[in-house]
């Protein structure tokens, strides 16, 4: 019949080839139509065209960096390591972070000053701690009569450098604490706070001194910490720690490169098979200290670049400074904009990381409470099943059609930091 077609044959053998042919493509796009996925069924890498597309904890977008024009499934958030596997203390778990969490992109700047600054996220540091976000690396600035988040330069806080008053970053931790009462939350400081006690004060204005974990009961000799159970159980569930040794002594803040060791960050943290340590730290291989904070962000942050700086670059160098640090899986993994990848990204990362330490597993998804360690479930790596946290879904402004190197990273601002660097 189809070669009846071909010859432009009479009509009467050409009228029931066109049947068979329509009822074919019939059933063809019925059988695609039954088998694409959509209404909340796709999952990582599968093509989605609307956000509502993509299973729990997954985004639509893209990833022009890698090629990858077209819209699929992306994962924004982790699985909560200890909703799987729960009591083990907290160094041994790994923990996203978000490198100057605070300096989000679009955030309103002063009236009339037009901020002059790169940028390192995308939405609100509520929406981060809700899509499983655990540690807050925040610059704070003694700053118009106040203590100001700000991403500057020469430990001076100006009004084209500012964000907003530390304090109401702050009570976004305490809100989501107070909802949350079973989570744990990291903030690291970096501290150009002179006015004496006040961070002390900031703190206790923001309502987060009942969530305080005490100076006195952090390991000082590399020891375990309390398990994360005991840590709920006391409401222990904020880690603070300054670079300022002093204020250990003066308020009570720990100093981190006492309790943490950390390799370089910026550029030299992300080079291919280097993990160098950061000049304040004790070598990544000691182990006088038990948490270990592995920087992984350029020193000029682009946000179209970090799709594909979250894909295979990253896995090899959490392996990289695994091995620096003697077999040390870090415990604290910071990044800029942390919801963008090929795919799985930081969240795939952290947790194969937490399923390597927790249960000796390829993911932390394959993992089995009270199972021997090495007993793992068969799961698919990358993990594509819904993950455990379903608090938040991501609210921010990710857009992938869009490059910050034009927007946020003007050329007078790259020449501008050649002569004044900004603090990472």
């Amino acid at each position: 019949m189809l070669g009846c077609l071909a010859d432009h044959c009479s009509s009467m053998c050409r009228a029931p080839a066109i049947g068979i042919l329509f009822i074919s493509l019939f059933f063809s796009v019925l059988s695609l139509t039954s088998t694409a996925c959509s209404n909340g069924n796709c999952q990582v890498q599968e093509s989605c065209s609307a956000p509502q597309d993509c299973g729990a904890g997954l985004y639509c977008g893209n990833c022009p960096a890698l090629g990858k024009t077209q819209p699929f499934c992306i994962r924004g958030q982790p699985t909560i390591p200890n909703s799987i596997i729960n009591g083990l203390p907290f160094n041994k778990y790994s923990w996203v972070v978000t490198h100057n969490s605070f300096s989000i992109v679009d955030a309103p700047s002063l009236p009339g000053v037009q901020r002059l600054t790169f940028f390192n996220q995308e939405d609100t540091v509520t929406n981060q701690l809700r899509n499983g976000v655990r540690g807050l690396m925040l610059d704070m600035y003694d700053f118009s009569n106040d203590i100001w988040l700000c991403h500057s330069f020469r430990g001076q806080c100006f009004n084209f450098t500012a964000f907003q008053p530390a304090i109401d970053t702050l009570k976004e931790v305490e809100a989501f604490l107070s909802e949350n009462p079973t989570e744990i939350v990291t903030i690291i400081i970096e501290d150009y706070v002179h006015t004496p006690k006040g961070l002390t004060k900031l703190f206790t204005n923001a309502g987060l001194v009942k969530y305080w974990f005490p100076v006195s009961k952090m390991p000082k000799k590399g020891e375990d910490w309390p398990t994360v159970t005991e840590m709920v159980q006391d409401n222990h569930r904020l880690l603070v720690f300054t670079s300022v040794a002093s204020k250990e002594a003066d308020e009570g803040i720990a100093y981190q490169w006492k309790y943490m060791v950390e390799n370089e960050s910026g550029d030299p943290g992300v080079v291919r098979g280097s993990c160098p340590k950061r000049k304040e730290s004790k070598p990544l291989n000691s182990r006088s200290a038990s948490l270990f904070l592995q920087n992984y962000f350029p020193t000029y942050p682009v946000q179209a670049e970090a799709c594909k700086e979250h894909s295979t670059p990253l896995a090899e160098m959490v392996s990289t400074c695994y091995n620096a640090a003697g077999n040390f899986m870090p415990t604290f993994l910071a990044v800029n904009f942390y919801m963008r990848s090929d795919g799985g990204g930081v969240f795939d990362a952290v947790d194969r990381m937490n399923g390597q330490t927790l249960c000796g597993c390829s993911t932390v998804t394959a993992c089995q409470a009270g199972a021997p360690f090495g007993t793992c479930k068969n799961v698919a790596v990358p993990n594509t099943s819904p993950v455990t946290n379903t608090e938040g879904s991501f609210t921010g402004s990710v857009q992938f059609s869009r490059s910050s190197s034009t927007v946020h990273s003007p050329s007078f601002l790259i020449l501008f930091l050649f002569y004044f660097p900004l603090s990472l």
